[in-house]
């Protein structure tokens, strides 16, 4: 039995090391790689030889989509398994688009992971079903990629002129940006809208 190389990404080192433990377990497949950030991912995925790619999504340095991304482009041999505590459509839309390969949410079972893993490695696509169905009615994000960046970067409270610098754009343009996504998510306020666009996991 060959066995499947598996790098798992999550930042919590108790979540991390409890899959680690559960996973193991299993006899075809081997943790040969942990990393708690995004952005160790594709380095750790490239020194150890990996079959099988298991990301959190919310991560410091890189989210597990953004991770998944780099993983797609650089390595497109590694299948990628995308988990995540926060069962939101946006999430899932966004991770596919990105090259996902299975979605579920952390309070799937081991052997359901353990199962996501085989089919990915087989050539199949694994959706949680209640994400999928939920990701079909909600539809797709209607921001475009420069109006989230402006949300996600308003998310702290940051004024106008601290978000035109971060993201190299001028005022005006960052007003432009903020009220049109204030407008397509018939939010009251940029507070408002950035709630209301987390919620989906569209941010």
């Amino acid at each position: 039995m060959s066995m499947i190389r598996l790098l798992l990404a999550e930042d919590q080192s108790m979540v991390r090391e409890a899959l680690a433990a559960l996973l193991g377990l299993e006899p075809d497949i081997e943790v040969v790689a942990q990393v708690a950030r995004g952005d160790d991912v594709l380095a750790a995925a490239r020194e150890h030889d990996i079959d099988v790619a298991l990301l959190d999504i919310e991560m410091p340095g890189m989210t597990g989509i953004e991770a998944t991304a780099d993983l797609r482009r650089e390595l497109p041999g590694v299948k990628v398994v995308v988990v995540t505590t926060f069962g939101r459509p946006g999430y899932l839309r966004r991770a596919m688009e990105s090259g996902a390969d299975a979605f579920l949410v952390k309070d799937a079972p081991a052997s359901q992971l353990a199962e996501a893993v085989r089919k990915v490695l087989a050539g199949e696509r694994v959706i949680d079903p209640t994400l999928a169905a939920a990701a079909l009615a909600d539809g797709a994000s209607p921001l475009t990629e420069r109006e989230r960046d402006v949300l996600r970067t308003a998310a702290d409270g940051s004024t106008n002129a601290e978000i035109a610098g971060a993201l190299h754009l001028s005022q005006g343009t960052v007003r432009n940006y903020l009220s049109t996504a204030i407008q397509k998510m018939a939010a009251r306020n940029r507070a408002e809208a950035v709630r209301m666009a987390r919620e989906k996991g569209w941010l």
